[in-house]
């Protein structure tokens, strides 16, 4: 059972992730050996400030070991090494591109470049190397320290057609990118990679995740891990433009993002909120941290672990009014993306969602939510479905997916006895697809990265609670206690 955090809402400094490391020839020792490395990542996280990216890259080449599996078969790996991308084009070609769903047969277009005098333009069609349409954006840039952002550009294209390639150019010069609308009926496929970094394995999981189509990739935050290291985050948009720029990415904010400095930077999200913005404003949000967007009669709502969400705050108040405009015969799925979980059975990270999660649990519960995926711990986790820490058949099905790639490694403690709550967990890295067939079934898998490959390691198939009388019958919750 989760217990209540007593870390505060932006103790970022104690809210890093510590993983511990266990050596496999010395398991008798796991415990003085996991103190010392602590202590030695703790004296290299105190030298990022000076050394950004030098001290981290060794960091990660020094204290990295070899990880078992419970699978003798399969040998868990530890984090991968940092991936600098460089820029190797002008001053005036865009990088960084990439896109995101703008309301109805709309999406936004973002870029980065170093040239301050660049248009905030894109030129787009249906066809290489012809564009029969063209939209004007805005642009805005920022300051963190010493680091100046280039220019970063924004224009919203369309109305576009769905299920069509369209090939653009931003800012009337550079290389051609092409993107696919989304569907217009079912089926649809959302890709979901939380906690994903800038890593060997961040890149090995994109490639798995580009082996197949999808149509929306959906991130529970945790992006670049720059942590104040702005250059980073220049890198991270290098590094997953190649994917970003074809298919939309929709996104939340985790810990990674929050970014302030007392007294000098105060104010939260500052880089975040410039370099990704999401339509907050389509589903009458106030803050680009939460959200919600509709597709092809699926409804997605992006919520915020780092900002206020008790009873009396916005974000409270807004997610009670999207969940009443949701009309379920119209749009029979209901899923919810946030950051650090509600439900979790991983030794790391024990706690820290309970708050959010006494708070809101309520209304997704008489909503009768469908699916909830959130990231922050480095594994992956399936529960039941779930209300108020008890199996509920007319809970959400929550899933744990902060395996992306990141920096900090896998998060390897389970605890035991295992809960009944729990259905499947494993700390390896990898990727999961939801495959939305109809009005009615879903199927869910998650592939794990084994070396060059990626490999169905847990799937389920999914109903809908939309579908389901009992559910909507009922008042009272839950239906089987532990």
């Amino acid at each position: 059972m989760c217990v209540n955090s007593a870390t505060p809402l932006y103790d970022w400094p104690s809210q890093l992730k510590r993983v511990p490391f266990i050596s496999i020839n010395k398991l008798h020792e796991s415990t003085r050996a996991t103190q010392n490395q602590k202590n030695m990542m703790r004296k290299c996280r105190s030298s990022l400030m000076e050394f950004p990216i030098l001290i981290h890259t060794l960091c990660l080449l020094f204290f990295a070991q070899s990880l078992l599996s419970e699978d003798n078969n399969f040998v868990r790996q530890p984090a991968g090494q940092l991936i600098i991308t460089p820029h190797h084009g002008s001053h005036s070609d865009p990088q960084q591109v990439h896109i995101s769903l703008v309301g109805k047969e709309k999406m936004r277009v973002s870029w980065i470049t170093e040239e301050k005098h660049a248009e905030s333009v894109v030129e787009y069609g249906t066809e290489a190397g012809k564009y029969s349409a063209k939209s004007t954006g805005e642009h805005t840039s920022y300051r963190y320290f010493l680091y100046n952002s280039g220019k970063i550009h924004n224009v919203v294209i369309g109305p576009l057609k769905p299920g069509t390639t369209y090939f653009y150019r931003c800012g009337g010069s550079g290389q051609e990118f092409s993107l696919n609308t989304p569907p217009p009926n079912f089926p649809i496929e959302f890709v979901v990679v939380g906690d994903l970094g800038q890593t060997e394995w961040t890149a090995s999981t994109l490639k798995h995740v580009e082996s197949r189509e999808y149509d929306v990739a959906l991130l529970p935050g945790d992006l670049s891990y720059a942590d104040s290291q702005q250059p980073l985050w220049d890198s991270f948009g290098r590094l997953v433009e190649p994917y970003a720029s074809k298919r939309p990415w929709m996104v939340t904010e985790g810990n990674h993002e929050i970014e302030i400095f007392p007294i000098i930077y105060p104010q939260p999200f500052q880089p975040y909120n410039a370099r990704w913005p999401m339509p907050f404003q389509q589903s009458a949000s106030t803050s680009n941290l939460y959200y919600s967007f509709q597709l092809v009669a699926t409804h997605v709502i992006m919520l915020a672990s780092y900002t206020d969400f008790h009873s009396q705050s916005q974000q409270y108040t807004w997610l009670q009014s999207d969940l009443a405009n949701i009309d379920r015969v119209k749009t029979p799925w209901v899923i919810v993306v946030l950051h650090a979980p509600w439900y979790n059975t991983n030794e790391a990270h024990q706690g820290e969602g309970e708050s959010m999660r006494q708070s809101m649990e309520g209304l997704l519960y008489k909503a009768r939510v469908d699916l909830v995926f959130a990231g922050h711990v480095h594994a992956y986790e399936r529960f039941t479905r779930i209300y108020d820490n008890k199996i509920d058949s007319c809970g959400p099905m929550y899933v744990t997916i902060g395996d992306g790639g990141n920096r900090e490694g896998l998060a390897l403690m389970f605890k035991n006895p295992p809960s009944p709550l729990s259905l499947y967990r494993e700390p390896s890295f990898g990727h999961g697809r939801l495959r939305i067939l109809n009005e009615t079934h879903a199927h869910w898998s998650w592939h794990r990265n084994n070396d060059t490959d990626a490999v169905v390691a847990d799937e389920v198939w999914i109903e809908t609670l939309s579908s389901s009388k009992a559910c909507w019958n009922q008042q009272d919750a839950p239906n089987e206690e532990l």
